[in-house]
């Protein structure tokens, strides 16, 4: 298969930011169904453009690039495929294959929504933890890169418009830091039922009581709120707008590593 409609779909994969995974065989010895070159395109759903040769190898190949898009690690593989190798995939054609697997994974975005002296200190937080940093403000005057140059981008919008234009993955990290109740249940309602990794709103209790309520009352089900961690961070004691800063930061680090324990199964 000519290697350029793959290349073009790994491109529009990486700006739609969808994982996926490209298997090239590297080497290819003996008998066998594949060839040097050959590329094989693998989604996060395990369906595939493109073929490295079909049968037992394209599976476990297939099976490998779902395991290389869960830990986003590269990983360099080789086969045997004589049948009466014990560690072979039992197909009759013989020889040895090698592949490279190569994960395209967007990495973590945390989208602050809100530009207060808070999100301050937590987009500089995000960036040395190595987040991708969105700002989103209605306030041009606060959503600039004067109070964010550490920010990669920066919305001055209507916040629920600029959320519906968002496009926001398993891999995004939300945190709702805006100026009062209001602006806060406005963000809750776009993306309580994302596949946001986080979502994490500021507020007194009763301000989070209140914003739950309303929200039930627009009919959202207790397990869409159940995952908001709210009153968002870890509890360390602080109050400055640093030390709160740092406390979303810690809950997001907590909860991207307790959703990332992934071990390729040995055997």
């Amino acid at each position: 298969m000519d290697p350029k409609p793959i290349m073009e779909e790994l491109l529009l994969c990486l700006e739609q930011k969808r994982p996926a995974a490209l298997v090239t065989v590297v080497s290819a010895s003996g008998s066998t169904p594949s060839r040097p070159g050959a590329k094989m395109l693998v989604y996060e759903d395990g369906s595939i453009l493109g073929t490295v040769g079909g049968g037992a190898l394209e599976a476990r190949l297939i099976e490998e690039a779902g395991w290389v898009i869960k830990k986003g690690e590269p990983f360099y593989a080789s086969y045997s495929l004589n049948s009466n190798d014990a560690a072979g995939l039992g197909m009759v054609c013989g020889g040895e294959v090698s592949a490279f697997i190569d994960c395209f994974v967007t990495g973590p975005e945390m989208v602050i929504v809100g530009a207060g002296h808070i999100s301050q200190d937590l987009a500089r937080m995000a960036k040395m933890l190595d987040f991708k940093v969105t700002i989103i403000d209605d306030r041009e005057d606060y959503a600039c890169e004067e109070r964010f140059p550490e920010a990669d981008q920066l919305i001055a919008a209507d916040i629920g418009s600029a959320l519906d234009n968002l496009k926001i993955t398993e891999n995004t990290y939300l945190a709702l830091l805006s100026r009062g109740h209001k602006h806060d249940q406005v963000a809750l309602e776009k993306v309580a039922c994302s596949d946001a990794a986080y979502i994490g709103m500021i507020g007194s209790r009763s301000k989070i009581k209140t914003v739950f309520e309303n929200l039930r009352q627009k009919g959202f089900a207790d397990s869409d709120l159940e995952k908001v961690h709210a009153p968002i961070g870890l509890d360390l004691g602080g109050n400055t707008p640093a030390e709160i800063a740092l406390s979303i930061a810690a809950e997001i680090v907590k909860v991207r590593y307790s959703r990332g324990d992934v071990d390729r199964e040995q055997g």
